[in-house]
């Protein structure tokens, strides 16, 4: 298993998904939104992934940090599930992502086993 991190996030790729979790509570802010991105390109070594990005553990992610997020932040990426723990909360990703259109699928969930699943209908391995 290839594995990378910091003092506030680590990634993972296992079995051909890549995972990240927070580490400890965080506040995400330009800067580190740009060292996440970082990371993750870092582990990705110039291919694209399946993500599963897990933000339990972000108490906020402000409007620069999105924005940036938003550009430079697809790169390298197939799709991208998000977990989240809330369903309000998975209910308003989703709404807002039929809406905007994505440069890559991006879908909201509760549960990391769905996640997984939906990656890898993607991937054609279901």
């Amino acid at each position: 298993m290839k594995e990378v991190a910091n003092d506030f996030v680590k990634f993972w790729i296992e079995d051909g998904i890549l995972y990240s979790q927070f580490k400890k509570p965080v506040i995400i802010d330009i800067e580190k939104v740009k060292i996440l991105i970082d990371l993750r390109h870092q582990i990705s070594a110039g291919e694209k992934q399946y993500w599963c990005y897990d933000f339990d553990g972000i108490k906020s992610y402000d409007k620069d940090a999105r924005d940036y997020a938003d550009i430079h932040g697809q790169e390298y990426l197939h799709a991208c599930a998000v977990l989240l723990n809330s369903h309000i909360t998975k209910f308003t990703l989703n709404a807002f992502m039929k809406l905007k259109r994505p440069i890559i699928p991006l879908k909201g969930f509760t549960k990391q086993e769905n996640a997984v699943n939906w990656l890898r209908e993607i991937q054609g391995k279901i």
